[in-house]
């Protein structure tokens, strides 16, 4: 058994790993991916209100039986950078492909902000996200998935003074997995 468990694991590292230099190559700018969550309707009153976020331009996930993903990106206290942040992810759970997405957390006040940059933060498997795409929107969680096309939009609200989206980029990734956000923080 820990001979199996170490093989997929192995197969995981390997797998986002590979996907992890794909993206790193399609990178976008953290101002192309503001951009891009501006232009769904829902983020308007986020973007307008939040008293600051953190950008994720590129997330790579990957997973055969355990998953992983990790990415790279800014804080912002309103408009102003304050310093970078990373994300990790290990799943558990039935998965396997790869893909890319970006991912923005918005902050509802000082509060939150704080929280996120005091060093190490961590979301629970029971957080969700909504994912978004021009066209179609998708909720997804631990509770399962659903989409939608056309005018319906999907809904977040803040959770603990948090709100966060995902923006698909690329892959194709089967999974019904519990998994938790982790993250670093360090000054600019």
């Amino acid at each position: 058994m820990k001979k199996f468990i170490s093989i997929i694991a192995t197969s995981c590292a390997l797998v986002a790993s590979l996907l992890m230099s794909q993206v790193a190559l399609a990178d976008e700018s953290y101002a192309e991916t503001v951009t891009n969550f501006k232009q769904a309707n829902d983020t308007h009153k986020f973007f307008d209100n939040a008293y600051g976020y953190a950008i994720f331009p590129t997330v790579g996930k990957g997973g055969f039986g355990i998953g992983a993903a990790y990415g790279k990106g800014r804080v912002f206290k309103g408009s102003t950078y304050t310093g970078d942040t990373s994300l990790t992810q290990i799943s558990l759970g039935f998965q396997i492909g790869g893909q890319a997405y970006s991912e923005i957390i918005f902050f509802k006040d000082a509060k939150a902000y704080n929280q996120f940059t005091s060093g190490t933060f961590e979301f629970g498997a029971q957080a969700s996200a909504v994912a978004i795409t021009i066209g179609a929107n998708a909720h997804a969680g631990t509770t399962g998935n659903s989409s939608s096309a056309g005018t319906s939009a999907a809904k977040a609200a803040y959770i603990n003074g948090m709100a966060i989206y995902t923006l698909a980029k690329g892959g194709l990734m089967f999974e019904a997995a519990l998994a938790g956000q982790s993250f670093t923080f360090e000054d600019k």
